[in-house]
């Protein structure tokens, strides 16, 4: 046992638990008593402890008052009532306070050890099962990755990742951490190359033999479920992985169920200008510039690239010959999430409604420009849980549990993800080139081909060319591009940061979920 396990015994007869406690100590347990209330709040008060035996009926301070103190103090505690009986009205207060189990006097040791292993061991138990089948599952899975030959493959391979990755993160840190850290971006290498072969070669093919893409998922999985009866709400979260959606979701099943938890791939580049116009707009960004000049931007233009996406979505209706009534709202304080808390019945009157909630997008800026947000979410997992805990107390999930006593369909889905980026690759351009760290738009640009992946006739790919001599360049992986110049300080400040715009399973491979109230 590497460290000590301590434990706290509260009881006004401890003296009678002394061949307990000495068969504990035996163990090698670190056992600490109280003989009262008052005693056991002051032991709490000095020192930590991994676990607590509470005597429910001592003198003085019952039980009870004692466990109220005690998470006031340290709410992580785990604390076992100990009781004389099994009375209706005490085990529901103490289940109502929070207690981690309970035990009936007289107690024998064989429970007493049984206990001390459900909540000291249970996290090493459940860390050396994970690993154990995650190393079965490594090699399946580095066998999927090598012969991935379709877009089918990198979902189910992208699935399984994120799957693993939870697990993983769920448990203590291991040997096995590492291992799967390397995986991942094995997979992300081969990625790569899959989208390097067969991009291009979407945009002459038909769904199937590609997959669902930015421009195809209003027409094909949102507007297929408006039947005139039940009104559709589309949430889009901008910069929503796969990973953070999984947080989400377990709060979302005690309102909802899953009518559909699918992924679709984002559009290169996989920024908001970009991939969010080819959404609501149903084009990709070349077809867009040329039938809505006034409405596309170039990089170079002043001004917003995401003011006319109404705009572009009441075009795309019109070309459908669908009803272009509809609610639209960009959501970018919680004033405003509020707003449709209070007054959401105009959702229920219109047959799609679509709302743009902008945290995620923000709280992955916010992480790169301050320090105290780069603190807490340090990894990926702490920027999940960052993820989490914001929903947890936003106006969207408000908003979610209003809409789940109506007959609605919630469509949750995003334009893109984000990827943590470690390594730099150098890049020459001049005044005009595009600023984003995972892909490069310019005339100018001096960068090695074999590290990104460059497209030099922009429109195999449906993206506007400002000029002739444009090309885009992509970075994937985990590389971002950094300038020459002062280049020490820029690799140093965007190092570790979450970016977009590249390619990898993290930005391209993104959610689309389905939710039926159940209402």
């Amino acid at each position: 046992m590497s460290k000590s396990i301590s434990i706290l015994w509260a009881d006004d007869e401890i003296d009678l638990l002394r061949p307990h406690i000495l068969l504990l100590e035996g163990k090698g347990f670190d056992v600490v008593t109280a003989s009262n209330g008052e005693d056991a709040i002051d032991r709490v008060t000095e020192r930590d402890f991994d676990l607590i035996f509470l005597d429910e009926n001592m003198p003085g301070l019952t039980g009870l008052q004692v466990l109220s103190k005690i998470k006031i103090i340290n709410p992580n505690i785990p604390v076992v009532m100990i009781t004389k009986s099994e009375e209706e009205d005490i085990m529901d207060e103490a289940i109502g306070s929070k207690i981690a189990d309970y035990l009936i006097k007289p107690v024998n040791p064989k429970q007493v050890l049984l206990t001390i292993k459900k909540f000291t061991d249970t996290k090493r138990l459940v860390s050396e099962k994970t690993t154990s089948a995650y190393q079965t599952e490594f090699g399946r899975i580095g066998m999927q990755i090598n012969e991935s030959l379709s877009w089918q493959d990198w979902i189910q391979i992208q699935r399984k990742l994120v799957f693993w990755e939870m697990e993983l993160s769920g448990s203590s840190e291991t040997p096995m951490d590492e291992v799967f850290r390397m995986q991942k971006l094995e997979a992300n290498h081969s990625f790569a190359r899959f989208i390097r072969r067969n991009y291009a070669s979407w945009f002459s093919s038909e769904i199937g033999d590609r997959p669902i893409l930015s421009p195809d998922v209003l027409r094909h999985k949102v507007f297929p479920l408006m039947d005139g009866e039940t009104p559709v709400v589309l949430m889009m979260i901008d910069n929503l992985r796969y990973d953070q959606w999984k947080v989400i979701e377990p709060i979302l099943l005690e309102y909802f169920t899953v009518e559909d938890d699918d992924l679709y791939y984002s559009i290169l580049p996989t920024a908001t200008q970009f991939a969010r116009n080819a959404f609501f707009g149903g084009l990709m960004p070349l077809e867009i510039s040329r039938l809505y000049p006034d409405i596309w931007k170039e990089e170079g233009e002043e001004g917003s690239k995401n003011l006319f996406e109404e705009e572009l979505l009441k075009n795309h209706l019109q070309r459908l010959g669908m009803p272009v009534k509809f609610v639209y709202d960009k959501i970018n304080t919680n004033r405003n999430g509020r707003k449709w808390v209070d007054h959401y019945s105009p959702l229920l009157d219109q047959p799609l409604s679509v709302l743009v909630y902008n945290f995620v997008d923000m709280l992955s800026h916010a992480r790169t420009e301050m320090n105290m947000i780069r603190e807490l979410a340090d990894d990926e997992a702490a920027y999940r849980t960052l993820t989490q805990t914001w929903f947890l107390h936003s106006p969207m999930l408000e908003l979610l549990r209003e809409l789940s006593t109506q007959k609605v369909r919630v469509v949750i889905t995003t334009d893109h993800g984000t990827v943590l980026v470690q390594d730099p690759i150098k890049i020459i351009g001049d005044r005009q080139t595009s600023t984003n760290l995972r892909y490069k738009q310019g005339k100018n640009l001096n960068y090695n081909p074999k590290e990104v992946f460059e497209v030099v006739r922009a429109e195999e790919i449906h993206l506007p060319r400002p000029n002739v001599s444009t090309r885009y360049v992509f970075a994937t992986g985990t590389d971002f591009f950094a300038y020459p110049n002062n280049y020490n300080h820029y690799v140093k400040y965007y190092r570790n940061t979450f970016q977009h715009g590249g390619i990898s399973l993290e930005e391209m491979i993104i959610p689309l979920i389905v939710l039926q109230s159940k209402a």
